[in-house]
């Protein structure tokens, strides 16, 4: 998911954090929209350009690494890619659970 520190600006989600949200087992999109406007949490919808080619380059990347490997075919998702290129163009960190995730394909990403 990702955030901005408060403190430093507003709170922000992109679109598939949205879609991720929505599915969460005993979410309703009323339920997840009344918790974003009660926390004042934003969502971007606006993918633009940028995001996809800074996601597409990095998936590439990796998918190649695990080929090269002989690590298989890519596991991770191309979502994790989008939600990682947009917290580094649109935001100024990113807050996951998951650091090591992020790390080898965004290095100029801070993460929380």
């Amino acid at each position: 998911m990702l955030f901005k520190v408060r403190s430093e600006g507003g709170l922000v989600v992109c679109a598939p954090v949205y879609c991720e949200l929505l599915a969460y087992p005993s979410a309703t999109q009323r339920f997840v929209r009344e918790f974003l406007d009660e926390t004042n949490i934003l969502v971007d919808f606006l993918l633009d350009e940028e995001i996809w080619q800074k996601a597409g380059n990095a998936f590439v990347a990796y998918a190649q690494r695990r080929r090269r490997s002989k690590g298989g075919p890519p596991k991770r998702m191309l979502v994790d890619f989008v939600v990682a290129a947009h917290a580094l163009l649109r935001a100024d960190r990113l807050m996951t659970l998951d650091a090591s995730r992020y790390q080898q394909d965004f290095t100029r990403l801070r993460i929380i």
